[in-house]
């Protein structure tokens, strides 16, 4: 069993303050796999004070400089791509040919993205007679989700090194493994002491103490929208900047004209992807009432193909969630579909047979599901899709923007043009159409309750600097 009992503070590897250890499980299994730090508000207190020497030197180093250190640790976490892909498949579930597609490579291509954008980015220019400059915002804390654990660490702490921020980063305590393989990177890299620090432990001890500590100049925070008031609320009384990605509740609209086999395959990979823990997953499944009874039966076959199964097995397309509390919650969101009258086409909340061990659920389709009912306005963050008629365009966009959420959507049409003015009309910060691939040199974030603040390309950079004008004589 692998041990972590100490935090990266002021580039060293210290003890943490207090005694216990946090159980890492294993999600096909739920076998205790590692154990972690259980930081205190003392051991945030000092990581900040780390971050805080370090600050004004960090800001002063040369960019090319800081460019070259944020590249020497994407090729860092490149060397260790296989291990980062077994490591999450064994913390969050995400079938293993996944992992190593997904969770292993983008925080790679993010890191060395940054390293070129800093290279190339404007942070003075001349407007008239003034000088305006871009200064990093000083110490920032880092809070990140355990659904792609790395891939989100470095969104943020790459784009704040990269900036000349110092970071103190609290991992999910669900899924800290490959935190700790990106402090061991960090610390093979060159960056100086006290620039990136690692405490872990759980968000109301740890996360609390960061976010309230009056040397944290900054929050970046990905997770739920319910810990994201909590967030904003703690950090108004120190007026300090915050970042919010919060949750979704992403819809994905056929139109009439749309090749129903091929977006109904898109909507399902994204509704099933990493077994429904992702916060842009297309959820709701939007389909004219004339082809209705088609796109059902089309919803249940391509959702019988998701067949669960161990993680580890470059076979499987399904894998658990990622603890015992979530597969509760799954299932008691499915099971709050059946009461409320939806349709249930495919799945429920019994586990899959022969799968009792572990935290698994069905693949699971609900259809007739009015856009009222709590499956389709909560969400759920699990392999839960609802599929729900809408009378004409109007009425198409109408649903899919009547959610408190904004941060994802999906539109299909056999006519371009179309397709790109019904996304026109989305309240969403992403909109894939017919398809459209992610890009991580797009800018990322959310509208309404999705959250506030961009993360990746100069959107994601321009977030950890602060602007000031020099007026010069004329």
């Amino acid at each position: 069993m692998e041990i972590r009992d100490r935090h990266f503070i002021g580039g060293e590897w210290v003890r943490s303050g207090a005694q216990d250890l946090l159980d890492v499980t294993e999600a096909a299994s739920g076998d205790v796999i590692a154990r972690v730090a259980a930081g205190t508000a003392a051991d945030a207190e000092r990581a900040v004070a780390a971050a805080r020497a370090a600050s004004d030197a960090w800001a002063a180093t040369p960019v090319a400089v800081r460019a070259d250190i944020l590249q020497r640790i994407a090729d860092g976490i490149a060397a260790r791509a296989a291990q980062i892909a077994r490591t999450i498949t064994r913390e969050v579930g995400m079938p293993i040919k996944l992992s190593e597609r997904i969770q292993a490579p983008l925080p790679a291509t993010v890191a060395a993205d940054c390293a070129a954008l800093a290279r190339g980015f404007a942070f003075e220019e001349t407007v008239g007679s003034s000088r305006v400059v871009c200064e990093p915002v000083g110490v920032v804390a880092c809070i990140t989700p355990w659904n792609y654990p790395l891939h989100q660490i470095v969104a943020k702490v790459a784009p704040a090194l990269a900036a000349g921020c110092t970071v103190v980063l609290k991992p999910s305590e669900v899924a800290p493994l490959t935190a700790y393989l990106l402090a061991e990177v960090v610390e093979a890299s060159g960056l100086p002491a006290g620039v990136f620090n690692l405490v872990s432990g759980k968000g109301e001890v740890v996360g609390e103490a960061l976010v309230t500590h009056p040397d944290v100049d900054m929050v970046s925070f990905t997770g739920s929208t319910r810990a994201g008031r909590r967030i904003s609320e703690l950090a108004a009384a120190t007026v300090k900047r915050v970042t919010l990605e919060l949750g979704g509740k992403s819809a994905c609209i056929l139109l009439d004209d749309a090749d129903f086999p091929r977006a109904i395959r898109g909507a399902l990979s994204s509704c099933f992807l990493n077994s429904g823990q992702t916060c842009t997953a297309q959820t709701r499944l939007l389909v004219p009432e004339s082809r209705y009874e088609e796109a059902s039966r089309l919803a249940v076959e391509t959702a019988r193909s998701f067949a669960p199964g161990d993680p580890m097995s470059p076979d499987t397309r399904l894998g658990p969630l990622i603890s015992a509390v979530q597969r509760e919650r799954v299932r008691s969101y499915i099971r709050k579909g059946i009461e409320e009258g939806a349709d249930l086409l495919l799945g429920g909340p019994e586990a899959p047979p022969g799968l009792e061990r572990g935290f698994y659920v069905q693949p699971t389709v609900f259809g007739r599901v009015r856009p009222e009912m709590t499956i389709a306005q909560e969400e759920i963050f699990g392999p839960v899709l609802s599929i729900i008629a809408y009378r004409d365009e109007d009425d198409a966009v109408r649903i899919a923007n009547g959610t408190i959420y904004g941060l994802a959507g999906a539109v299909w049409s056999a006519d371009p043009q179309r397709a790109e003015r019904v996304a026109r009309r989305l309240r969403t910060g992403r909109v894939e159409v017919n398809g459209g691939a992610f890009n991580v040199r797009a800018p990322f974030g959310g509208f309404k309750q999705s959250g506030h603040g961009r993360e990746f390309g100069r959107w994601g950079l321009e977030e950890f600097l602060e602007v000031k004008t020099h007026n010069l004589p004329s």
